[in-house]
């Protein structure tokens, strides 16, 4: 008995160290990164791999927020991220209702081709959607980039959307009809204040695509800097010669912070949303 308690141990000590180091191997290039952006240009040649700057400095976050137009950057990224998270809610919570709550003809067909559509790069899209966005004279502009943002399919958040509205009890509807609602009013008072979980989840993910987002942005502000989001703004730090090490640590920094904030505060309704949607 002793025994088997001892190999117990044994075994979820080793287990403990050996989640640890993968732990610390995962995150060390994120301390990494915060690190960099403390040291010097000469510091962090001289000490690449250390975690501990030997004279920190905010030097960095003061040269690419005032010389490198930085802030207008970071307002852009949010003015962006912010438009294309309530578009692709919306968008993705009717679509989802429509095909979890409805049998229509050519569902199931409708449904195939947003799977199949999962299979297409994005790469494949940026040409067509340049030729929308140049269309309607938004290349250059946020709006444009809001659009772009907020066309893609969505598969992800759709498929969620629509797991969960197909398990919600039909009686519930029936109750709302029976007190006079039609399907909008059933939709907006009863149907959205149940998918709470579900949105917060799409809000989260959407956030984070949106924020990190670099292809899309960089093609169609290259003729107007002034619309770069934080991503863009960052390529800009690598020249044909030199790269701004320090400055591009810094820029990521900037970058990954509020969404890191976003998904500590949000994480309960993350992991609840994905949860409820799988269950349904």
């Amino acid at each position: 008995m002793n025994k088997e308690k001892t190999l117990r141990k044994i075994r979820t000590s080793f287990t403990h160290v050996l989640l640890a180091g993968i732990g610390l191997a995962w995150i060390y290039p994120f301390l990494w990164m915060i690190a960099a952006s403390f040291k010097s240009q000469p510091e962090f040649f001289k000490n690449r791999l250390g975690l501990m700057p030997d004279d920190p400095t905010i030097d960095n976050f003061v040269r690419i927020w005032n010389k490198a137009d930085f802030g207008t950057y970071f307002i852009n990224t949010i003015v962006v991220t912010v438009f294309s998270v309530v578009i692709v809610l919306v968008m993705t919570m009717m679509a989802g209702y429509a095909m979890g709550r409805f049998k229509f003809v050519g569902r199931n067909l409708c449904m195939a081709i947003f799977l199949g559509s999962i299979a297409i790069p994005l790469v494949s899209t940026i040409i067509p959607t340049y030729e929308v966005v140049k269309s309607m004279n938004l290349v250059g502009t946020k709006l444009g980039l809001i659009l772009s943002q907020a066309g893609g399919a969505h598969v992800i958040f759709l498929l969620l959307f629509t797991s969960f509205f197909e398990g919600v009890p039909k009686e519930l509807e029936e109750a709302s009809k029976i007190d006079g609602c039609n399907y909008f009013q059933t939709f907006f008072h009863v149907m959205m204040p149940l998918c709470k979980p579900v949105a917060t989840t799409v809000v989260i993910m959407e956030t984070i695509w949106a924020w990190n987002a670099f292809m899309l942005p960089l093609v169609l502000t290259l003729n107007n800097p002034a619309s770069r989001t934080l991503a863009v703004g960052l390529y800009a730090f690598k020249g044909e010669n030199t790269v701004d090490w320090t400055g591009i640590a810094a820029g990521g920094t900037i970058a990954v912070i509020p969404v890191i904030i976003l998904f500590i505060f949000m994480q309960k309704h993350f992991v609840e949303g994905i949860a409820g949607a799988v269950k349904s």
